[in-house]
């Protein structure tokens, strides 16, 4: 298989619920917005008609997003605030955020990075926003106006800039970093110098160029680094043991791949997640998955980013390179004040 020996990267010994997801999913993934005030071309929101089939519920409702948060916040899971649009368009995107925090959840913003002043940054970074993402791409302006079509290269350079200097100012325990999806026409490497080393954030994150379901036909053309981590035939897919996802109307899909909601394991604003988290839903893909008969499933045996997943190289990871990085920095910055104030 392609990138056979990669996988044993990716496996592990044992599969299953992980033990932090054995009550609770460690991660629920929210159609925070489908609104953007981008075109980007690997999107696959940019590439199909999602939008428009949410023009109903542009926005997650306040009471829906709160159920969520109520019920998450005292299995302190990450909510994961991504979806079909920037999560900064929402009306009330600070508010339920900081809302969030407040009651128990780790949240995970994935944002690209255009919608921040000092009001909306200081608020996410005094609240304790775990982890704030920018999706950045590139790391010049030219090839930002491709990959990131409709935003301003200078706005998100200042933007992350004064994030990174409010959390100092403010000592917020946030975690900063970037994302940069491998595609053609982009060099990760540099993109990564760039934002770790002249920029200064915590950790970039270096993506597969993904299908969702709607980019096959792009993929092929687009994607830099096509090597697969998972052998499908033995390993079954991390996402059904440890994350769901749930679009602005509170249905709950199966995985990420399903971004059209084709599949329908409950609703939020009827039933409790954990309810859902342990229903016949979840059970029927965690026993074919795990009973090697993943591929009988249609929506799996379909699924050209199965391949992609791992159960090591993972969010997880992220969150702890970013963290530890962040500490080193606080105590630099301690030991920097310590050297400061002897000098005065």
């Amino acid at each position: 298989m392609e990138g056979s020996v990669k996988s044993k990267e990716h496996t592990q010994e044992d599969y299953g619920l992980r033990p932090e997801a054995s009550q609770f999913p460690m991660m629920l993934v929210l159609s925070f917005v489908y609104p953007c005030n981008a075109l980007c071309p690997h999107c696959p929101y940019t590439n199909s008609q999602i939008r428009k089939e949410y023009r109903d519920a542009p926005y997650m409702l306040e009471d829906t997003f709160k159920r969520i948060a109520d019920e998450s916040g005292p299995h302190g899971a990450y909510l994961r605030i991504s979806g079909g649009g920037e999560p900064m368009l929402h009306p009330m995107g600070t508010e339920l955020l900081v809302y969030a925090k407040s009651i128990g959840c780790k949240i995970g913003l994935i944002t690209n990075g255009s919608l921040f002043d000092e009001d909306n940054s200081r608020a996410l970074l005094e609240a304790g926003v775990d982890m704030i993402e920018f999706s950045v791409d590139a790391c010049d302006e030219a090839t930002y106006s491709v990959v990131r079509k409709g935003l301003e290269w200078s706005i998100l350079v200042e933007n992350v800039k004064r994030m990174l200097a409010l959390r100092d100012e403010i000592k917020s325990t946030s975690k900063i970093v970037a994302s940069c999806v491998n595609q053609e026409g982009v060099d990760v490497d540099e993109v990564e110098r760039f934002w770790v080393d002249e920029i200064g954030i915590d950790y970039m994150i270096k993506r597969k160029y993904l299908t969702w379901g709607v980019n096959t036909t792009l993929t092929g053309e687009k994607s830099a680094d096509p090597i697969a981590y998972l052998n499908t035939d033995e390993v079954p897919c991390p996402f059904i043991f440890e994350r769901l996802n749930i679009d602005s109307r509170g249905n709950v899909m199966v995985c990420g791949y399903d971004i059209s909601a084709n599949t329908s394991m409950g609703n939020i604003n009827t039933e409790s997640i954990s309810d859902i988290w342990h229903g016949e839903g979840f059970a029927f893909y965690r026993d074919k998955h795990l009973n090697g008969d993943g591929k009988d499933i249609p929506l799996c045996s379909g699924c050209p980013d199965w391949k992609y997943r791992s159960w090591q190289h993972n969010y997880w990871k992220v969150v702890k390179n970013a963290e530890e990085v962040r500490v080193k920095k606080v105590s630099a910055l301690g030991e920097h004040d310590d050297f400061q104030a002897q000098e005065d």
